[in-house]
């Protein structure tokens, strides 16, 4: 009789790998302050005006510091700026540094380096944080240590923005002397400064013992490592490999609650995961499923969000169709969530006019999540008619195939802005900076411009609510679910309070 061998689940060649690099890591000691962070996929551009992934704002809370930032309870609170004041009409606000700042090559941070990085952000070609600023008219130099940004209309948006990667800044001589190469070598003002980047592999931080705050950093080296597979992220942890992870699969959240070597720390998100839907993005956008909003009402018909958060999530997420969670004054409850009909999405595919099975391509990133998601809505839509064709790809290959409009549909997430701006105009905008699909609708268009130049809180709801309705019947996005953040940690690490943007904050951080 002849033996076969039989096969290996992913799961356990998962733990295996997770085990393997967990050996390697080991094999050089690890000083008592090193904090080594396991993330779900590779940063981008380490240029906060060219940058645009979620795992890149982590990086940068320890690269560069912001004019402002945020706490937990979404309250602005000093950062790079100690104060700043409004005036009457709100169309000017003056800000006020903190003196005696420097960047990590020794130059000073004053009101004419946070001059020059804003100039940056507002002219340079492939400047991301050009919608941004967009109501920027003009920045004046009051004194060394004073600055005012003076605008075209009022703009309640702004100050988020400015906790946020247009706020923050960098070396203005090293800006100039590296020029395109600034983001392989990044000199910013952060509590630590860059030392090395291995593509895949590693970034690595160390304390800027310059810092304003470097009294409050008492880690001495920060390791970000890449590691998309959530299972190798976990037992990576467990081994002692690594220090803490960002992204904790839901499903390893018992095992993480009961397992002595880990503590779990969670909190609500304010971003959103969706189906992105090129409509307006080159010869790809040319299909019935980015011409025809029948498909596309068809395709959500054929999913249950419920579902699909139960089986990949153990329920551990909050099901949306908006691009604010539910709980925060800009979700709209009226706008209820589309529930699964296969029939009528059948119904549709036919008066739409196309071929049953329908074939569409839906790109997926390459991490555990994901893929599981791709497969369950690849099972639920074929049960409408749909022909779904999964293709794997690395995160920052994703977007790259995003900005090129290289794609169909893409599951993809936004890792959420305190403003509501920040969730709708950068994806939703025909101009928005991270609009991929393209989409456009000039009431929804007029509706988040009026937006952004209203202070009253009622008027604002009213035309989010408008925007939220037309994007919804359009769908050039089908959002999902709201996730909700849960890191888990050695129990050497002490200090770490997370927030809804789901960045990893190092102030006042330990390790036992």
């Amino acid at each position: 009789m002849t033996n076969q061998a039989r096969p290996t689940s992913p799961r356990l060649l998962a733990w295996a790998a997770g085990l393997a690099l967990a050996a390697a890591l080991h094999a050089a000691p690890v000083a008592a302050q090193h904090l080594r962070i396991g993330l779900q996929e590779d940063a981008d551009a380490l240029d906060p005006h060219v940058a645009r992934t979620f795992v890149g704002r982590i990086v940068f809370a320890g690269l560069c510091d912001k004019l402002v930032d945020y706490d937990a309870g979404l309250r602005f609170v000093p950062q790079l700026a100690t104060e700043w004041q409004w005036s009457e009409d709100g169309k000017a606000i003056t800000f006020k540094l903190r003196p005696g700042m420097r960047f990590h090559d020794g130059e000073p941070i004053d009101a004419e380096a946070v001059k020059f990085n804003l100039t940056r952000a507002l002219t340079m070609q492939g400047s991301l944080r050009r919608a941004e600023l967009g109501a920027v008219a003009s920045i004046d130099v009051i004194d060394p240590l004073t600055f005012r940004m003076n605008l075209r209309e009022p703009n309640p948006t702004l100050l988020s923005q400015l906790a946020d990667r247009s706020g923050m800044i960098m070396s203005p001589k090293a800006l100039r002397e590296l020029g395109t190469g600034f983001a392989t070598r990044p000199v910013c003002s952060g509590p630590f400064r860059f030392v090395e980047r291995v593509s895949q592999d590693r970034i690595v931080l160390e304390k800027f013992d310059g810092h304003w705050d470097a009294a409050n950093i008492h880690i001495q080296r920060v390791t970000y490592r890449p590691i998309p597979d959530t299972t190798v992220r976990f037992s990576n942890l467990q081994a002692g490999a690594l220090d803490m992870i960002e992204r904790l699969a839901p499903n390893d959240l018992g095992a993480a609650r009961t397992d002595r070597r880990v503590r779990v720390a969670e909190i609500v998100s304010l971003g959103f995961q969706s189906l992105l839907i090129n409509t307006n993005h080159g010869p790809r956008s040319e299909t019935p499923l980015g011409r025809d909003p029948r498909v596309r009402e068809a395709l959500e018909l054929s999913l249950d969000r419920q579902a699909i958060n139960q089986v990949a999530f153990a329920g551990a997420h909050a099901i949306g169709n908006q691009p604010m969670p539910p709980g925060t004054e800009y979700h709209f409850a009226d706008l209820a969530v589309t529930q699964r009909n296969v029939a009528r999405a059948r119904q549709l595919l036919q008066e739409a006019g196309v071929p049953i099975p329908f074939p569409i391509e839906m790109q997926v990133i390459n991490s555990t999540d994901a893929q599981t998601v791709g497969q369950i809505i690849q099972s639920m839509a074929r049960e409408a008619g749909f022909e779904v064709r999964l293709s794997s790809v690395e995160f920052a290959s994703s977007r790259q195939s995003q900005a090129r409009g290289d794609f169909q549909i893409i599951q993809i997430g936004w890792s959420g802005r305190m403003d509501p701006d920040g969730n709708y105009y950068h994806n939703l905008h025909s101009r928005g900076p991270t609009n991929d699909g393209k989409y456009s609708n000039p009431a929804v268009d007029r509706a988040l411009e009026e937006a952004r130049s209203v202070n009253d809180t009622a008027r604002r709801q009213a035309l989010y609510r408008e925007a939220a309705g037309n994007v919804i019947q359009d769908r050039p996005r089908i959002y999902l679910w709201h996730p909700k953040w849960i890191y888990a940690h050695s129990p050497r690490v002490s200090g770490f309070a997370p927030n809804p943007d789901g960045i990893i904050r190092l102030r006042g951080v330990r390790m036992q």
